[in-house]
């Protein structure tokens, strides 16, 4: 037993925070919405490619997830294309981050090549390959407002480029972010890329468009004549009104002795008006007396009804 409490302590690490004020869980609604936006662009970023580059392309969304942002820099190569984007509104910076190969094989493609590079993939671009290949991006992320219409309006432009995801701090490590993973395909070759968006700003859009009232003038409209045609009738609805003293609580020998002439003592003090009770809710107190050949009660107070 001492063993096996050892091994597990051995292998458990330290503690990590979590703040439960920001989980990382991304509900299913909201899931469902931004994998359709995501696909959308998907799409409208592959049929771009094809048309600059002159080769059939594919981009497939694969997953949209949400992890903090150090646990999105971990899941990355320790050296790759980072395209840093500005994204309005907000002023928030999304990356879209690409391999060093696929990036090659743009840039021979557009310089009339076959679309396979040579020499290091890897290596930083040049100011003529980051131009070329910041040009493919920003026509691509042109198509964003488009894709993300049903959850907010979106504009991004390419910022800059950076090659090691360590030293790339883009908001604070603990931050939630949306990473989406596509495939990309070229020919016959699949490369993964990922672009990352602030969660912030994508949810705020989507708890919005939840609160907003989407319905047509028509819609508010019948809605409006439903709700005042409901009332109309609830008004010439019968309610039975009850008069009562205070309840007291008996023996059931008393009950059972009861006989004409029997007297039972309630514990309504002679001074407290009357309980006015419309479905065992008390809405008011009243003074008895009689109207005419009958008898009634005056409306002394009423009680707020919550």
């Amino acid at each position: 037993m001492q063993r096996d409490t050892a091994r597990r302590s051995k292998k458990s690490g330290p503690p990590e925070v979590y703040d439960f004020r920001r989980p990382m869980t991304l509900a299913r609604e909201h899931g469902r919405v931004l994998e359709r936006a995501f696909e959308t662009y998907g799409r409208q970023w592959g049929n771009q490619l094809t048309a600059r580059l002159r080769t059939l392309c594919t981009v497939t969304l694969e997953q949209v997830a949400m992890h903090s942002y150090e646990e999105y820099i971990r899941s990355l190569p320790q050296t790759t294309v980072m395209v840093l984007c500005n994204v309005e509104p907000g002023r928030t910076t999304a990356v879209v981050q690409l391999p060093g190969a696929l990036v090659m094989s743009w840039v021979d493609l557009l310089l009339g090549g076959p679309g396979r590079p040579v020499g290091d993939v890897d290596r930083e671009l040049t100011d003529i390959e980051f131009s070329l290949v910041r040009s493919v991006l920003q026509h691509s992320l042109a198509d964003i407002g488009y894709s993300f219409a049903s959850v907010l309006p979106l504009e991004a432009s390419v910022r800059s480029v950076q090659y090691n995801p360590q030293f790339v701090q883009v908001v604070p490590a603990s931050v939630p972010v949306i990473v989406a993973t596509f495939t990309l395909g070229i020919g016959e070759t699949d490369q993964t890329a990922t672009m990352m968006i602030p969660a912030d700003l994508l949810l705020g859009g989507l708890r919005a468009g939840e609160s907003a009232d989407s319905r047509s003038d028509d819609e508010v409209a019948a809605h409006a004549e439903a709700l005042a045609s409901l009332a109309r009738g609830v008004e010439d609805v019968p309610v039975p009104v009850s008069v009562r003293f205070s309840p007291v609580t008996v023996r059931p020998t008393q009950i059972i002795g009861l006989t004409i002439g029997a007297v039972l003592q309630l514990n309504h003090p002679t001074a407290r008006p009357l309980d006015v009770v419309v479905d065992d809710v008390v809405l008011a107190r009243a003074a008895a007396g009689t109207q005419g050949t009958r008898l009634a009660c005056r409306i002394v107070t009423s009680e707020e009804i919550v």
